[in-house]
């Protein structure tokens, strides 16, 4: 069985280690809507492999090409709409190359 990269699985504290970054950033970066970890039965934060990368990211572009905070935000965020953007026009370029072939 194979795991999502969207599925929780790392408590915080072993989620901060593999980032190397603090807890208390973690929860900043939650606060200031940068990540959304998912939450147990006991309200743990529990993140993904899809937020530790996007914590990486959020490192790197800080760390590595001197990026404030709210600027490496802001390119997460437009890479994001970017992506989603690029699925809707193949999704639409599939559509014109087989037009009668769409799914209600």
């Amino acid at each position: 069985m194979a795991v999502r990269d969207n599925e929780p699985r790392y408590v915080i504290s072993i989620a901060a280690k593999m980032v190397g970054v603090r807890t208390h950033t973690l929860r900043y970066y939650e606060k200031v809507g940068i990540i959304e970890p998912s939450r147990s039965r006991g309200n743990i934060r529990l993140y993904s492999e899809s937020d530790i990368a996007r914590i990486r990211q959020m490192k790197s572009l800080m760390e590595e090409l001197g990026i404030s905070l709210a600027g490496a935000e802001v390119i997460l965020r437009m890479a994001t709409q970017m992506r989603e953007l690029q699925g809707q026009i193949d999704r639409l370029e599939a559509e014109l190359r087989n037009p009668g072939s769409e799914e209600p």
